[in-house]
């Protein structure tokens, strides 16, 4: 059995395309199937049956401005900036696993770890030291269009897939506000991605104020990764 669910909802779903020196994907987000209300979390619908499979769409980030203000002695920067999540990213399929001891990771794109230092399985043992529930393991398989280092914030956004997944999995020990600060030891832009998709973000990118979309919904964008 497959359930679908989404990391968070924006208000402004945002259709675009993506290229490096040539076109690589296009698509335009259709939020006609979402059980939505304007401004809350999606919720996938989860049985505790082990066979249950979660498809979740892991959606990528722009930044309509950035400012980078100062170098902190953490060896990070301060900045100021505003996110808008769009309608592009990976797929992350989550279930829970019988391999006790050890999560299950896979990922179609070539150069991705499917080590422990993949943000996907730092995102679950997070989960697991957080709630308790230690005796809990996944199977992982990402799918993923996103291209690396593009600053769209792609392998963040994983991470707070799978930590919204494991959470459902584990029967939803944690609140939405709980994962939202935990997500913080595990990178900047994590806490973006568990936002309703449009924030002015400022210490490292992980302090958020969400505000109205400044796009209108179905903007389209171009998006253009240099080959250099």
């Amino acid at each position: 059995m497959t359930s679908s669910g989404f990391c968070f909802l924006s208000k402004a779903i945002l259709g675009f395309l993506i290229a490096t020196s040539v076109i690589l994907s296009a698509q335009c987000f259709a939020p006609s199937a979402l059980e939505s209300i304007a401004g809350r979390h999606l919720r996938a619908s989860t049985t505790e049956d082990s066979s249950e499979t979660l498809t979740l769409f892991s959606p990528c980030k722009i930044n309509l401005f950035l400012r980078i203000i100062r170098k902190r002695p953490d060896g990070y920067h301060d900045l100021a900036s505003l996110f808008q999540a769009v309608g592009f990213g990976d797929t992350l399929h989550l279930s829970l696993s019988d391999n006790d001891g050890k999560d299950e990771f896979t990922c179609n794109m070539e150069g991705v770890p499917t080590d422990s230092t993949n943000l996907v399985l730092r995102a679950l043992e997070l989960m697991r030291q957080k709630t308790g529930k230690t005796d809990v393991f996944f199977h992982a398989d990402l799918f993923k269009r996103v291209p690396a280092q593009a600053g769209l914030g792609g392998g963040s956004a994983n991470a707070a897939t799978a930590m919204w997944g494991a959470n459902v999995l584990m029967g939803n020990p944690a609140t939405l506000e709980q994962i939202i600060d935990w997500s913080a030891d595990l990178g900047s832009d994590i806490t973006f991605f568990l936002s309703r998709g449009t924030a002015y973000c400022t210490g490292r990118g992980e302090i958020m104020t969400p505000i109205d979309p400044p796009l209108p919904a179905g903007a389209k964008l171009t998006i253009v990764k240099p080959d250099l």
